[in-house]
């Protein structure tokens, strides 16, 4: 418990009671790892959304760093292809790691209400894309310059929100790659995505040992989420999950909004 104090007394005032926070951010971890395990996405959209009910985003995307990291490095596999695939999305990389890095020293820390109005938009356009959505098939000469493109403005949302799924998703989504190529490559974009905003946040001091033992912690819960939610996904028809899963983004994303202004 005294880990868990330490980095929040770092923070605006939250509740006292230690263990009924730990407890509630134990459970936003194994929903978000639930959502991950069915549909290989929602891990940081998800405990961003909650989160940030409780604290500030900037804390909120300082503990979802190692859970975030770990579960999409795992997500890479298998690791043998990944040379081929760097070799087609790293301009996407490199985007999405200075997009993060420039916004980040641009406005520092998600903090406030502008960093909350981000946020809720970031969700309801995700869910709205999701719900409404069609992908499109990009040749490979638009890639050329659409994916740093697509990488750079996925890294400046990150810098503001915490959140790395737009517009990261929905153009590999457009890409027309097979279900296991998506989720791998999906795997290696929050990857550096997380990377990157773990050095934004340590630039910008909010990133701290106690963050980062706080964060290791809740790798538990989102693994044990990942599991359920793969469990899951073998009885739940995915199309309905995946619009409970949209329109609870919505909710929680014009709760942001409205809370911000």
């Amino acid at each position: 418990m005294n880990l868990l104090t330490e980095y929040f007394s770092f923070f605006e005032p939250l509740p006292a009671n230690t263990f009924g926070l730990l407890a509630l951010i134990t459970a936003i971890f194994v929903l978000a790892g639930a959502v991950k395990g069915v549909v290989g996405l929602g891990l940081p959209t998800i405990s961003m959304a909650l989160l940030a009910l409780l604290m500030s985003p900037a804390q909120a995307a300082a503990l979802l760093v190692i859970p975030s990291l770990l579960t999409n490095v795992w997500q890479m596999r298998p690791f043998w292809t990944l040379p081929d695939l760097l070799r087609s999305i790293g301009p996407m990389q490199i985007g999405i790691f200075i997009g993060t890095l420039l916004g980040a020293w641009l406005w520092g820390a998600p903090a406030g209400r502008a960093a909350g109005a981000a946020l809720g938009m970031a969700l309801v356009v995700y869910a709205c894309w999701g719900l409404l959505g069609h992908p499109v098939n990009i040749s490979p000469q638009v890639r050329a310059w659409l994916g740093p493109l697509a990488g750079f403005t996925t890294g400046l949302v990150t810098a503001a929100t915490g959140v790395f799924v737009v517009p990261a998703v929905p153009y590999l989504q457009a890409l027309q790659l097979s279900r296991d190529a998506l989720i791998q490559t999906m795997g290696v974009c929050f990857t550096v995505s997380t990377i990157a905003l773990a050095l934004g946040l340590w630039l910008n001091q909010s990133y701290s040992i106690e963050a980062a033992g706080v964060s290791l912690l809740m790798l538990v819960p989102a693994l044990v989420g990942m599991s359920l939610g793969q469990s899951l996904r073998q009885r739940l028809p995915v199309p309905l999950f995946r619009k409970v899963f949209f329109f609870s983004l919505i909710v929680l994303g014009v709760y942001q909004l409205a809370a911000s202004i």
